[in-house]
């Protein structure tokens, strides 16, 4: 066995979800989910298949990011996990739709953070430990931290 860490650097402003699924047929139902959300939003979506052909799946909406879905899969090629690749839509927006789908085993993220994919590799395939979301704690907030985090949510429209 042997474990390994993949890193993932989304450009700025580009999110990252990061999940497991059971099924072929993930892509498309995610693909429903996303395109039905937003008239705005863009996407790409890669599920890497845990059995027979073992082939990476793809869909999406724009071009550059079902390709950097799909290399994301690459480097993580780790059965049954799906990677989507979001602009122009916040994880926020889309994440009860995707975790609604029948198939959706589990969110591991979802970020525009760096990302490390702790990953094991054994004799059978590959698996998914954990996530290492962004960096760690550097404190705790202060009052005017906290009233800049008030004032973002209120400009950004999620809080009234």
């Amino acid at each position: 066995m042997q474990i390994k860490s993949i890193k993932i650097e989304p450009p700025t402003g580009i999110n990252v979800i990061l999940g497991q699924a059971h099924f072929i047929k993930t892509v498309e139902d995610i693909y429903e989910a996303l395109v039905s959300s937003s008239p705005s939003i863009r996407f790409g979506i890669a599920f890497c298949e845990a059995s027979g052909k073992a082939l990476i799946r793809y869909d999406g909406n724009d071009e550059e990011l079902i390709n950097s879905a799909v290399e994301y899969a690459k480097l993580i090629s780790a059965g049954h996990v799906f990677v989507i690749v979001l602009s122009n839509s916040y994880p926020i927006n889309i994440l009860n739709r995707v975790k609604g789908i029948d198939e959706v085993v589990t969110l591991y993220c979802a970020t525009a953070n760096p990302i490390e994919v702790i990953i094991v590799d054994t004799e059978q395939g590959r698996g998914i430990l954990g996530v290492i979301d962004g960096v760690k704690s550097k404190g705790v907030e202060s009052s005017d931290d906290k009233k800049e985090r008030y004032e973002l949510l209120r400009r950004l429209g999620y809080k009234r």
